[in-house]
């Protein structure tokens, strides 16, 4: 699945490039075929374990910020200038926490930009087990949160390999899941969740940021994972919602990348979209 999204994701970044090598795969707009460089499952994986070794990444706790460290050094070691955007946040019981927004960019002068994004903290609490004594435990990660940041990684690794014209933002969210769980109700923050890109939709990296557009991934590690045409996302950038999904229609993916329309998801993208004003999209299983 997440060997999938990437090829996705590697088509929408070197079809702006008309002077590429052919491969089987096609772009959706002119029939253009699209070289794709080769990916590595074990890599990738690799990137989710590692992060779910630390524990629950948590804000605040010693696991969350030897994740950090982690995620900041390898970023570094694929040649990506790295931004630690720094923030304290109020959670919806009150809790203050220290926060950090990863920025990992490459080609800063290009005037062709395209922002991915992930979370990379985790939940504090298992609110959806059906045990009502594993509620209160924080959970892993390995597809909440880790498998997005995994895709990156692998991402940020092939291309300090390969050429490309266009700027690349990454952007790992923080305190994306800090939300009021089930049994609980939020009393001091009326939007509780996605604190981290709440703020940096309000303070950008760069002044006057604007990407041509985002693509923000979210439990993309899920066994069996499906993909359908989210609300917001159609919404706000409906064109590379299209995109995409044809993309997928074109190449024998459609099993996955469904052709399917579901609900609105209060996740990192909407915050994206409606403040920072940056059509982004959401690949989520829903």
């Amino acid at each position: 699945m997440i060997k999938t999204i990437i090829i996705f994701i590697f088509i929408l970044l070197y079809g702006c490039n008309n002077d590429k090598p052919l491969s089987s795969l096609k772009d959706n707009q002119n029939d253009q075929k699209i070289a794709i460089p080769e990916f590595n499952s074990d890599s990738a994986f690799s990137f989710v374990a590692t992060q779910v070794s630390f524990g629950p990444r948590i804000p605040n706790s010693q696991n969350h910020k030897q994740c950090k460290q982690y995620l900041i050094n390898k970023f570094k070691s694929y040649n990506f200038n790295i931004i630690e955007q720094n923030f304290k946040a109020k959670t919806y019981n009150g809790t203050i926490l220290d926060a950090t927004n990863i920025i990992a960019t490459i080609n800063e002068k290009a005037n062709i930009r395209i922002m991915l994004a992930a979370h990379w903290d985790t939940r504090p609490y298992a609110d959806q087990e059906t045990n009502p004594e594993l509620q209160n435990k924080p959970i892993d990660g390995a597809n909440d949160g880790a498998s997005g940041v995994g895709i990156l990684i692998e991402l940020a690794r092939i291309l300090s390999k390969e050429k490309i014209d266009i700027g690349i933002d990454m952007i790992l969210f923080d305190a994306e899941d800090y939300g009021a769980p089930a049994f609980e109700k939020a009393i001091e923050v009326n939007d509780d969740w996605c604190l981290g890109s709440q703020y940096w939709s309000k303070n950008l990296h760069t002044p006057g940021y604007s990407p041509n557009y985002g693509i923000l991934l979210d439990m993309t590690g899920g066994r069996n994972a499906k993909f359908a045409k989210e609300e917001y996302s159609l919404k706000y950038a409906s064109d590379i919602v299209e995109k995409i999904w044809t993309i997928a229609m074109n190449n024998g993916f459609d099993n996955y990348f469904i052709d399917k329309k579901v609900g609105a998801i209060i996740d990192d993208h909407y915050y994206v979209n409606t403040i920072a004003k940056i059509p982004c999209i959401n690949i989520v299983n829903y």
